[in-house]
């Protein structure tokens, strides 16, 4: 996979006035834990609490270059994702993979050559209830995100927009 080639600081600078909501900037709140510091894709999304039994399975799916944004409620009690889905999300094709809560495995999620950025490490991991949803939107920190909309992260951060640029 190639590197995109953008810049979030000029994504932002081209929709500053942008007052239809359709371009949203996230948080500053989220760490990199993957190889790639720069990715962008087209969203997916999972909405689940400390159960990442969907996690695993969007990402046991082609990725097709996607990014996959998991809201996690900014849970810092479980990690949603480790090693062993941070290499299916690298096998199986996918840009990237936002979590809002944490993640485990920090070496081996460092030798995925995937995009992977969550609030923070933790340990211990999560209980299998099968519970969540699918493509459907989230709120991360009072930001809209929809499945279908175009997430580009890079050094500065990460902005979401409706269409591609």
């Amino acid at each position: 996979m190639t590197t995109p080639e953008f810049s979030t600081c000029d994504l932002c600078d081209l929709h500053k006035n942008d007052a239809s909501g359709a371009f949203r900037v996230l948080a500053p709140v989220f760490r990199d834990f993957g190889a790639r510091r720069r990715f962008a894709g087209p969203v997916s999304t999972v909405k689940c609490f400390e159960d990442n039994s969907l996690v695993k399975a969007a990402l046991d799916e082609p990725g097709r270059q996607r990014v996959l944004v998991v809201d996690a409620g900014g849970s810092l009690r479980r990690a949603l994702v480790g090693g062993n889905l941070g290499s299916a999300a690298m096998r199986n094709g996918w840009a990237g993979v936002v979590v809002h809560g944490c993640v485990r495995d920090a070496a081996e999620l460092a030798q995925c050559e995937v995009g992977i950025r969550a609030l923070a490490l933790m340990p211990l991991p999560t209980e299998k209830r099968n519970t969540g949803e699918r493509d459907v939107p989230v709120q991360i920190d009072g930001v809209w995100v929809r499945p279908g909309d175009w997430l580009y992260a890079d050094e500065d951060g990460m902005v979401v927009m409706a269409e591609p640029a």
